[in-house]
């Protein structure tokens, strides 16, 4: 299926969703679009929320003009994927136009926290899908386990570079830092899974 065809099934499945129960999230990822019911937990958003803030106290100095935000989504039609970070950082101004999604030529960084019901999907698809589109610098916060993973200089399918590090460091992330001795891991409850997926019609 060509891009332009999911592309409009997705944007379908959006306006689906709208009249949905609970929060849900359409992605085009290997298998096409498919909707995802997001139930992330308490420490998910907090965790979420203190990378933003922090990269947004530093991009004026670094990137006058971008913004660290957790939407929207960003695409790629030359490989056929579109994805929704925890947390994109975009140029401000994009945030006004029409449209589902972004550009992946515009972004600079994406984070993601990883699900405990979906741990691959950050640390397999999106980890060749994210240089794929050229994007600098990628970040893994893992809470089940207390850990970090940074990647930078994409090369086609991959990062040339890996860095981990542990919660409680502070983390350098491109021209930025990011503080983490506040990250906080899941509980036990928070481990288990609970969201699920949904693959839309691809004929």
């Amino acid at each position: 299926m060509d891009y332009a065809k999911m592309r409009a099934i997705a944007e379908e499945l959006t306006a689906y969703a709208e009249h949905l129960e609970g929060a849900w999230n359409v992605e085009i990822g290997p298998s096409g679009p498919f909707l995802a019911m997001m139930s992330h937990s308490k420490r998910h958003a907090g965790t979420v929320r203190r990378i933003r803030n922090q990269l947004n106290a530093q991009l004026p100095d670094t990137h006058p003009g971008y913004v660290c935000e957790n939407g929207p989504e960003i695409e790629h039609p030359a490989i056929g994927r579109m994805r929704r970070p925890d947390a994109v950082v975009i140029p401000e101004d994009v945030l006004d136009e029409e449209g589902l999604a972004v550009d992946a030529t515009q972004v600079l960084a994406v984070v993601e926290i990883v699900s405990p019901s979906n741990p691959n999907n950050d640390y397999g698809e999106k980890l060749t899908e994210y240089p794929a589109m050229s994007i600098a610098h990628y970040m893994i916060v893992d809470p089940r386990t207390g850990t970090i993973e940074v990647h930078s200089g994409p090369y086609k399918n991959r990062y040339q570079h890996k860095d981990p590090y542990i919660f409680g460091d502070a983390v350098p992330f491109g021209p930025w830092t990011v503080e983490t001795s506040a990250f906080r891991r899941y509980g036990k409850t928070e481990n288990r899974p609970d969201w699920r997926f949904a693959q839309a019609k691809n004929q």
